[in-house]
């Protein structure tokens, strides 16, 4: 904590990196005279409504039901917008006239504008002198920021053209300024920044702003500071600069990776002092090297080989590997590759198994069936467009019905019997009460027989046409019961095809089925007269 200011509840801290908090408790203020404020503790919307400048009369939500939520109940998102600078009150100049000092440093840092109205009040204000109502604490406080500033310079020559600094401390003008080494402390500064280093530049900066300032003033001036703790720090600034040069010069700098832990870890401000002040071969060595020279090693770091070896972000010590990595190339201790992957090796995780492919094995070739042979009514039409020729009469059918209920079989009724048991998948099975239906078409094979049949003599052939139909429709069944038989289906009609060189045979089937017939015939009577 760097200070404190009791009538108003409000603290001081100070953070490494140049971060300065002010932390005050929300209040409401009442001026019965220009510059001498009452406090009355109240909430965040009233105090609000109390500050200087819309801009800055803006908050965050802290509680749990409306974190974040943005209160800006005077608008000054839309003076962020414009760039301006506006009053929250009509009489904010007159009541607190430090006020007239934060607007001319808010527009020399931000290069804003004051909106119309506040300019006129600015004007007012200034002409009627009410900056002699300005009270110790704050003129205190607004001299102390002007080396908090980015560019303190640019700020105490802005004060310096409005008459300010005449009225809160005469002694201290832009003249009194070391331009030169404030312009090398700048340089230095940034140079540390990208390096990783962050310095408070305050303290070195208000050193050089009063460098040609008497030591007396500077003392008085060190008097109206509101933060004892930054006064500490400047006062400081020698001393914790010798200090480092002693260590950078001594045995725990002797490697580069040393030197540059030593720059990292040390206190920043005096770093910084050290850089500007320094003199000597050896500091300056290492202050160009470290700001030029060394930097060069983290270009070397050999990212396409790491991620290689599978050495990816994600590794927990990543981060302290590129830090090793980083100083020993530093150092000169790894020049090839091979030693690069031997300082790897053990931070390379080992390589992932290999993906597993789960392949759906084939389903096993099913045990092969015994089937009928299923003949369909188109391979029919196709190898006999005039199968029709060959169906039978129903009276021969009844007569073979007849003779084989004697017992008369012959011997061309087993290839005629078996050629029926392949062509159940095309007929029908009728019920035995049923009536006989129409004589399904007859299949290829037994086509065949016949055809061999007509080619001999008619007497011969007659027996062919004894085997009766419905019984060789009846054993072809027993035969293969493994599948049903299925009613056939309607043979479509198809373009009949150039007669085959087979066709005359057709035509004789149907005539020797009719001559064989009639024998038949007469069996049957003379068998009926034996009984």
């Amino acid at each position: 904590m760097w200070g404190e200011y009791e009538p108003s509840r409000t603290l001081f801290f100070w953070f490494p990196g140049s971060v300065r908090v002010e932390i005050s408790s929300a209040r409401r203020e009442e001026f019965p005279k220009p510059g001498k404020p009452i406090y009355h503790w109240a909430t965040i919307q009233e105090d609000l409504r109390r500050r200087d400048f819309t801009a800055n009369a803006m908050a965050i939500s802290l509680n749990e039901g409306s974190f974040g939520l943005l209160l800006d109940p005077l608008n000054g998102m839309a003076d962020l917008e414009t760039r301006h600078l506006r009053l929250v009150s009509p009489y904010g100049f007159i009541e607190d006239p430090s006020r007239l000092l934060r607007a001319t440093r808010l527009k020399s840092r931000l290069s804003w504008e004051l909106d119309e109205r506040t300019q006129t009040r600015y004007e007012n204000a200034k002409n009627e002198n009410m900056i002699d109502s300005i009270p110790a604490h704050l003129k205190g406080y607004e001299l102390e920021e002007i080396g908090h500033e980015e560019d303190g310079l640019r700020a105490l020559k802005a004060l310096e053209a409005e008459g300010w600094m005449k009225h809160i401390f005469p002694s201290w003008t832009s003249s009194k300024v070391d331009v030169h080494g404030l312009e090398n402390l700048q340089e230095n500064y940034y140079q540390l920044i990208m390096q990783g280093v962050h310095p408070d530049l305050s303290a070195g900066q208000m050193e050089l702003l009063t460098a040609k300032m008497q030591p007396k003033d500077i003392a008085s001036l060190k008097k109206t500071f509101v933060r004892p703790g930054f006064v500490e720090q400047w006062n400081h600034l020698e001393a914790g600069a010798k200090e480092f040069a002693k260590i950078l010069t001594g045995k725990e700098a002797n490697t580069p990776s040393a030197a540059w832990k030593l720059f990292a870890s040390y206190q920043p401000e005096s770093v910084l002092w050290l850089a500007h002040t320094g003199k000597g071969a050896a500091i300056q060595g290492k202050f160009k090297n470290f700001f030029t020279v060394w930097p060069e090693a983290k270009q070397k770091i050999p990212l396409a080989l790491m991620l290689e070896m599978r050495i990816t972000p994600e590794l927990e010590r990543y981060d302290e590997l590129l830090n090793e990595l980083f100083f020993h190339l530093m150092d000169g201790k790894l020049q090839t590759d091979e030693e690069m992957r031997a300082f790897l090796e053990p931070y390379s995780p080992p390589a992932p198994p290999p993906p597993v492919t789960i392949r759906r094995s084939r389903k096993k070739a099913a045990e092969p069936k015994i089937k009928t042979e299923k003949i369909t009514d188109d391979e029919i039409d196709d190898e006999h467009p005039h199968g029709h020729d060959l169906d039978l009469d129903s009276d021969d059918l009844d007569d073979a019905d007849d003779e084989d209920s004697d017992g008369e079989r012959l011997k061309p009724a087993k290839s005629v019997s078996a050629a029926a048991a392949k062509s159940t998948a095309t007929a029908k099975v009728q019920p035995a009460q049923a009536k006989p239906a129409a004589p399904p078409k007859q299949p290829e094979k037994p086509v065949k027989a016949v055809k061999k049949e007509a080619s001999k003599p008619a007497a011969k052939a007659a027996p062919v046409k004894a085997v009766p139909a419905k019984k060789t429709a009846a054993k072809a069944t027993h035969a293969a019961p493994a599948k049903k038989a299925v009613p056939p289906k309607k043979a479509t009609k198809k373009p009949a095809p150039k007669p085959s060189k087979k066709a005359p045979a057709k035509k004789t089937v149907k005539p020797a089925a009719k001559a064989a017939a009639k024998p038949a015939k007469s069996v049957k009577s003379a068998a009926k007269k034996k009984r």
